[in-house]
């Protein structure tokens, strides 16, 4: 009997040392987890119901995976993102099957999927620009690398200024004040992102109602006005005129004139010079993808080459009750088996899902020094085992050569 224990010795022993030797193998592996050999005893039990048993050696009850955060390394790439807290990347496999992963290492590959190392694609959310999700179901993240992001009409400007109340009106002076005095600039799109300059021009008259102070605007130094702008005696704008512009696109286009809403509600009259804080609009031409970044909420931004940022889907995670059942597969995948449980999806930084880390990756979990220092001390064990088989067989060889 103590041949077989030391030999189920030898076996359990010879398997830690495996073990061991994986998790050192591994110890630079981005997202791994360690893993530990866990034993057990093995009892063998009389027939007859007497209760009598004997332990007769030992097993390897099982490989248990430690699913333990590792330290996030900074990389400053884009593409790569760690986990920091629970959670895992879902993948969809070459082969159509469902993997699960802690690895950020990410590449873009010809078609704009962001895929992994051994071309599974990152799965998660669609969504709209502004980064809201607009769908329960996951897919195949993709950016737009494969043509420029269409253009956007102007809609809207938005203007903040303030006019000198000091002005005196343009028509009691001699000469007349210029009506390019003041004046402002921005650059309008069309419908096919073609620039277009838009001119605003302000010019103090005779006020209409006694108390006030009245600005007409004007779209060119030579054409008549849009609108006009009313101020009360504090310098608050009280009423505007100028409700919309209408931008022509100049020849050969074929775009047809379009009004652009004009806002004007933050526009002041004090007594100090006259000053431009804010003048937007919200069109803007064709862009090319330059890059993308990672939220901590994992929504995907991608900056373009017009200076536009929009959101291009957010990556999902999933976590499952018991992640000691899951099963490794390769390639620093793991897979669901009825062990694990079903995936619980959700998005990073919700509940008990981590947050995401763009330009980082997750270094293994495993302690090399403490690796080192259990390979020793398997050794030792294996080596213990050796020496019961060793004494064995000499107290066998005793026995036989008895006279």
């Amino acid at each position: 009997m103590s041949f077989q224990s030391a030999l189920s010795g030898l076996n359990a022993s010879s398997r830690n040392l495996d073990v061991i030797g994986n998790n050192i193998a591994n110890a630079n592996t981005v997202g791994m987890k360690a893993s530990r050999a866990e034993f057990a005893s093995i009892v063998a039990s009389a027939g007859g119901g007497g209760g009598i048993s004997a332990e007769i050696g030992v097993e390897v009850a099982t490989v248990s995976q430690q699913f333990s955060q590792g330290n996030i390394n900074i990389t400053n790439n884009d593409l790569d993102v760690a986990i920091n807290g629970g959670g895992f990347f879902q993948l969809t496999m070459p082969d159509g099957s469902a993997a699960y992963t802690r690895n950020g290492e990410f590449k873009l590959d010809k078609l704009g999927n962001i895929v992994t190392n051994s071309g599974a694609n990152l799965m998660g959310y669609p969504t709209d620009k502004t980064g809201k999700p607009t769908s329960a179901s996951i897919q195949v993240l993709q950016l737009p690398t494969a043509a420029p992001i269409a253009a956007s009409a102007t809609t809207s400007i938005t203007a903040e200024f303030n006019l000198d109340a000091r002005a005196p009106i343009a028509s009691s002076v001699t000469p007349p004040t210029p009506r390019a005095t003041y004046g402002t600039a921005l650059t309008a799109y069309d419908s096919q992102g073609a620039p277009l300059p838009v001119n605003l021009y302000f010019t103090k008259v005779t006020p209409a109602t006694a108390g006030t102070d009245q600005w007409d605007v004007y779209d060119s130094l030579a054409g008549a006005s849009v609108g006009s702008l009313v101020f009360d005696a504090t310098g608050k704008l009280t009423s505007s005129t100028v409700g919309s512009l209408t931008l022509t696109p100049a020849a050969p286009s074929i775009v047809p004139a379009f009004p652009v809403t004009a806002d004007f509600g933050k526009v002041t009259q004090y007594g100090a010079a006259y000053s431009v804080s804010n003048l937007t609009q919200d069109g803007y031409a064709p862009g090319e993808l330059v890059g993308m970044k990672v939220g901590e909420n994992g929504v995907i931004t991608a900056r373009y080459s017009n200076g536009q940022t929009q959101a291009a889907g957010q990556i999902s995670l999933a976590e499952f009750r018991n992640v000691q059942g899951l099963t490794p597969i390769g390639g620093n995948n793991w897979a669901e088996t009825y062990a694990s449980g079903q995936p619980v999806q959700g998005s990073p930084g919700v509940g008990k899902f981590g947050a995401l880390r763009s330009g980082a990756l997750e270094e293994s979990n495993i302690d090399l020094t403490a690796e080192l220092v259990n390979m020793m001390t398997a050794q030792r064990a294996y080596q213990a085992n050796a020496q019961t088989i060793k004494t064995q067989d000499q107290v066998m060889s005793t026995l036989v050569n008895l006279r």
